[in-house]
């Protein structure tokens, strides 16, 4: 879209109630304005903008000098095949193009943040208010688990965790489906939503660093540190990728 001549790139993002702001705020760091703003009973639709980067100063005086000095070609060797022979012929007979010098301060190409700026970010209970708030659901199915992970899906999670279950993937001997639980391993709670490892082993896609036990199974005290893959509504499951596991 276009308003008064600029050209516009938008954006939709969505954000847990009562986050809004700080999602706002977030993105107009970046250079983004708010649009509009559609409250939704779990959630806000939020439309962003930001103006298309133009050519700058610069690079237009560079391509203006470029032709001059074509041109300037050009004129000069239409003069030089049309002296006369035995016309001396030198640089200074030749009518000559010289292009102007650029002055002043050129303009800075706008700062672009890409999407991987996103996922190189840790998320943690103690920087990320919204993982805080997840990590202390008392319903693993509430909706709001699947708003999370479509928010932040690719990027990066770390919490301290548990084993909760453990069972061989689709009769695999030794590939597993383990399910995390937040917090320290107890037999009567688990808060949060039911994270899972899918189709792994225990050898090396756990990805485990520090000291390793003999053995892994249910109640055991991790450090996890993962990618945010896919919530399952079907299942109540929210998918993580591995990216390292230690013990506490």
């Amino acid at each position: 879209m276009s308003d008064d001549g600029v050209k516009y790139e938008m954006k939709t993002v969505r954000a847990l109630r009562g986050t809004e702001a700080r999602v706002i705020a977030k993105w107009e760091k970046e250079g983004w304005e708010l649009v509009s703003q559609t409250p939704q009973k779990l959630q806000a639709e939020i439309v962003m903008r930001r103006a298309k980067a133009a050519a700058s100063r610069r690079t237009i005086v560079l391509v203006g000098s470029l032709v001059l000095v074509v041109i300037g070609a050009i004129v000069t060797g239409v003069i030089l095949e049309r002296a006369p022979e035995g016309t001396p012929t030198s640089p200074d007979a030749a009518i000559t193009a010289e292009a102007p010098t650029a002055t002043g301060t050129p303009l800075e190409e706008p700062a672009t943040t890409d999407a991987s700026d996103d996922a190189a970010e840790v998320i943690t209970p103690e920087t990320n208010p919204d993982f805080t708030t997840l990590l202390a659901l008392g319903a693993y199915c509430d909706a709001s688990v699947a708003v999370f992970a479509e928010q932040y899906e690719g990027q990066t999670v770390a919490f301290d965790a548990s084993i909760g279950a453990m069972n061989t993937h689709d009769g695999a001997s030794t590939r597993y489906d383990i399910l995390v639980n937040a917090g320290d391993y107890s037999e009567t709670k688990s808060p949060g939503p039911m994270f899972q490892f899918r189709d792994v082993n225990t050898t090396s896609d756990l990805h485990f660093a520090g000291d390793v036990p003999d053995s892994i199974g249910v109640g055991a005290n991790l450090r996890v540190t993962a990618r945010v893959d896919r919530y399952e509504p079907s299942s109540c499951l929210f998918l993580l990728d591995p990216v390292e596991t230690s013990f506490r």
